[in-house]
Protein backbone atom coordinates (compact mmCIF):
# COMPACT_ATOMS: atom_id res chain seq x y z
CA UNK A 1 0.00 0.00 0.00
CA UNK A 2 1.33 3.46 -0.89
CA UNK A 3 1.62 5.96 1.92
CA UNK A 4 0.04 9.18 0.68
CA UNK A 5 0.30 10.96 4.03
CA UNK A 6 1.68 14.47 3.69
CA UNK A 7 5.29 14.97 4.66
CA UNK A 8 5.55 16.38 8.16
CA UNK A 9 7.00 19.76 9.02
CA UNK A 10 10.11 18.23 10.56
CA UNK A 11 10.85 16.21 7.40
CA UNK A 12 10.25 19.25 5.18
CA UNK A 13 12.66 21.28 7.29
CA UNK A 14 15.24 18.49 7.19
CA UNK A 15 14.94 18.26 3.39
CA UNK A 16 15.20 22.05 3.04
CA UNK A 17 18.32 22.13 5.21
CA UNK A 18 19.93 19.32 3.21
CA UNK A 19 19.10 21.07 -0.06
CA UNK A 20 20.51 24.39 1.19
CA UNK A 21 23.75 22.73 2.31
CA UNK A 22 24.11 21.01 -1.06
CA UNK A 23 23.47 24.17 -3.04
CA UNK A 24 25.99 26.15 -1.00
CA UNK A 25 28.61 23.40 -1.12
CA UNK A 26 28.24 22.92 -4.87
CA UNK A 27 28.55 26.67 -5.55
CA UNK A 28 31.62 26.97 -3.31
CA UNK A 29 33.31 23.89 -4.77
CA UNK A 30 32.75 25.06 -8.33
CA UNK A 31 33.98 28.56 -7.53
CA UNK A 32 37.01 27.75 -5.35
CA UNK A 33 37.77 24.06 -5.84
CA UNK A 34 37.01 21.17 -3.50
CA UNK A 35 40.20 21.29 -1.46
CA UNK A 36 40.02 25.06 -0.89
CA UNK A 37 36.59 24.93 0.77
CA UNK A 38 36.14 23.88 4.40
CA UNK A 39 33.08 22.36 6.02
CA UNK A 40 33.03 25.38 8.35
CA UNK A 41 32.71 27.71 5.33
CA UNK A 42 29.87 25.62 3.92
CA UNK A 43 28.10 25.60 7.27
CA UNK A 44 28.51 29.36 7.75
CA UNK A 45 27.19 30.17 4.30
CA UNK A 46 24.26 27.74 4.72
CA UNK A 47 23.56 29.20 8.17
CA UNK A 48 23.97 25.89 9.98
CA UNK A 49 26.64 24.36 12.20
CA UNK A 50 29.36 22.00 10.93
CA UNK A 51 27.67 19.34 13.07
CA UNK A 52 24.49 19.82 11.02
CA UNK A 53 26.47 19.42 7.79
CA UNK A 54 27.92 16.14 9.08
CA UNK A 55 24.48 14.99 10.25
CA UNK A 56 23.38 15.08 6.59
CA UNK A 57 26.69 14.12 4.95
CA UNK A 58 29.14 11.85 6.77
CA UNK A 59 32.17 13.19 4.87
CA UNK A 60 32.96 16.30 2.90
CA UNK A 61 33.25 14.16 -0.26
CA UNK A 62 29.65 13.01 0.20
CA UNK A 63 28.55 16.57 -0.61
CA UNK A 64 29.69 16.02 -4.19
CA UNK A 65 28.05 12.60 -4.42
CA UNK A 66 24.75 13.24 -2.70
CA UNK A 67 22.89 11.04 -5.18
CA UNK A 68 24.65 7.79 -4.21
CA UNK A 69 21.47 6.02 -3.09
CA UNK A 70 19.67 7.03 -6.30
CA UNK A 71 22.56 5.64 -8.35
CA UNK A 72 22.32 2.43 -6.35
CA UNK A 73 18.59 2.17 -7.08
CA UNK A 74 19.06 2.88 -10.79
CA UNK A 75 21.73 0.18 -11.07
CA UNK A 76 19.49 -2.46 -9.51
CA UNK A 77 16.49 -1.29 -11.57
CA UNK A 78 18.52 -1.59 -14.78
CA UNK A 79 18.85 -5.33 -14.18
CA UNK A 80 15.48 -6.06 -12.58
CA UNK A 81 13.46 -3.87 -14.94
CA UNK A 82 15.10 -4.90 -18.20
CA UNK A 83 12.84 -5.86 -21.09
CA UNK A 84 12.18 -9.57 -21.71
CA UNK A 85 14.93 -11.04 -23.86
CA UNK A 86 17.43 -8.34 -22.87
CA UNK A 87 20.62 -9.77 -21.44
CA UNK A 88 21.98 -8.55 -18.14
CA UNK A 89 25.05 -7.19 -19.92
CA UNK A 90 22.97 -5.30 -22.48
CA UNK A 91 20.85 -3.82 -19.68
CA UNK A 92 23.96 -2.70 -17.75
CA UNK A 93 25.56 -1.36 -20.92
CA UNK A 94 22.50 0.79 -21.68
CA UNK A 95 22.40 1.92 -18.06
CA UNK A 96 26.06 2.96 -18.05
CA UNK A 97 25.69 4.89 -21.31
CA UNK A 98 22.62 6.71 -19.93
CA UNK A 99 24.51 7.58 -16.73
CA UNK A 100 27.48 8.89 -18.73
CA UNK A 101 25.15 10.96 -20.93
CA UNK A 102 23.55 12.49 -17.81
CA UNK A 103 27.01 13.45 -16.53
CA UNK A 104 27.58 15.46 -19.70
CA UNK A 105 24.71 17.86 -18.98
CA UNK A 106 24.85 21.06 -16.91
CA UNK A 107 25.74 21.34 -14.09
CA UNK A 108 26.90 17.73 -13.88
CA UNK A 109 29.68 18.17 -16.44
CA UNK A 110 31.19 20.94 -14.28
CA UNK A 111 31.03 18.66 -11.25
CA UNK A 112 32.74 15.88 -13.25
CA UNK A 113 35.55 18.30 -14.17
CA UNK A 114 35.85 19.25 -10.48
CA UNK A 115 35.93 15.57 -9.51
CA UNK A 116 38.50 14.58 -12.11
CA UNK A 117 40.78 17.40 -10.95
CA UNK A 118 40.58 16.35 -7.29
CA UNK A 119 42.34 13.08 -6.36
CA UNK A 120 40.32 12.70 -3.12
CA UNK A 121 37.07 12.88 -5.13
CA UNK A 122 38.30 10.39 -7.75
CA UNK A 123 39.18 7.93 -4.98
CA UNK A 124 35.86 8.49 -3.19
CA UNK A 125 33.89 8.08 -6.44
CA UNK A 126 35.57 4.77 -7.24
CA UNK A 127 35.01 3.42 -3.72
CA UNK A 128 31.42 4.66 -3.75
CA UNK A 129 30.72 2.96 -7.06
CA UNK A 130 32.22 -0.34 -5.94
CA UNK A 131 30.02 -0.29 -2.81
CA UNK A 132 27.20 -1.18 -5.19
CA UNK A 133 28.81 -4.56 -5.77
CA UNK A 134 26.85 -6.31 -3.01
CA UNK A 135 23.57 -5.02 -4.44
CA UNK A 136 24.45 -6.19 -7.93
CA UNK A 137 25.54 -9.60 -6.61
CA UNK A 138 22.27 -9.95 -4.66
CA UNK A 139 20.22 -8.92 -7.70
CA UNK A 140 21.97 -11.41 -9.98
CA UNK A 141 21.66 -14.16 -7.37
CA UNK A 142 17.93 -13.49 -7.21
CA UNK A 143 17.67 -13.36 -11.02
CA UNK A 144 19.11 -16.87 -11.22
CA UNK A 145 16.97 -18.17 -8.34
CA UNK A 146 19.96 -19.10 -6.19
CA UNK A 147 20.09 -19.14 -2.40
CA UNK A 148 23.74 -18.00 -2.44
CA UNK A 149 25.76 -16.20 -5.11
CA UNK A 150 28.10 -18.31 -7.21
CA UNK A 151 31.73 -17.35 -7.76
CA UNK A 152 30.79 -16.53 -11.37
CA UNK A 153 28.21 -14.01 -10.17
CA UNK A 154 30.72 -12.40 -7.80
CA UNK A 155 33.33 -12.07 -10.52
CA UNK A 156 30.82 -10.85 -13.08
CA UNK A 157 29.55 -8.13 -10.72
CA UNK A 158 33.07 -6.97 -9.84
CA UNK A 159 34.19 -6.85 -13.46
CA UNK A 160 30.95 -5.27 -14.71
CA UNK A 161 31.29 -2.46 -12.18
CA UNK A 162 34.85 -1.79 -13.32
CA UNK A 163 33.75 -1.15 -16.91
CA UNK A 164 32.35 2.40 -16.45
CA UNK A 165 35.38 3.33 -14.32
CA UNK A 166 37.64 2.30 -17.19
CA UNK A 167 35.38 4.07 -19.70
CA UNK A 168 36.09 7.44 -18.07
CA UNK A 169 39.57 7.40 -19.56
CA UNK A 170 38.57 6.62 -23.13
CA UNK A 171 35.74 6.97 -25.59
CA UNK A 172 32.95 5.81 -23.22
CA UNK A 173 30.77 3.98 -25.74
CA UNK A 174 33.69 2.14 -27.30
CA UNK A 175 35.22 1.28 -23.92
CA UNK A 176 31.90 -0.03 -22.58
CA UNK A 177 31.41 -2.12 -25.74
CA UNK A 178 34.90 -3.61 -25.39
CA UNK A 179 34.49 -4.23 -21.67
CA UNK A 180 31.22 -6.12 -22.01
CA UNK A 181 32.40 -8.00 -25.10
CA UNK A 182 35.39 -9.31 -23.17
CA UNK A 183 33.32 -10.03 -20.07
CA UNK A 184 30.51 -11.73 -21.98
CA UNK A 185 32.74 -14.23 -23.75
CA UNK A 186 33.09 -16.05 -20.44
CA UNK A 187 29.74 -15.02 -18.98
CA UNK A 188 27.59 -16.24 -21.90
CA UNK A 189 28.07 -19.93 -21.15
CA UNK A 190 27.28 -19.45 -17.46
CA UNK A 191 24.20 -17.34 -18.23
CA UNK A 192 22.96 -19.84 -20.81
CA UNK A 193 23.51 -22.89 -18.56
CA UNK A 194 21.62 -21.35 -15.61
CA UNK A 195 18.44 -20.59 -17.58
Amino acid sequence: MVNDAPVGRRERKKTATRTAILEVATALFLEHGFDAVTVREIADKADVTPKTVFAHFPRKEALVFSDESERHDRLVAAVRGRAPGTSISDALKAHYLAEIAALQTEPMNRIVVLMEGTPALVEYAEKMWLRHEDALVATLTDEFGLAEPSEEIRFYARFALQIPLMARQADPESAIDVGFRLLDQGWASYDHNRR
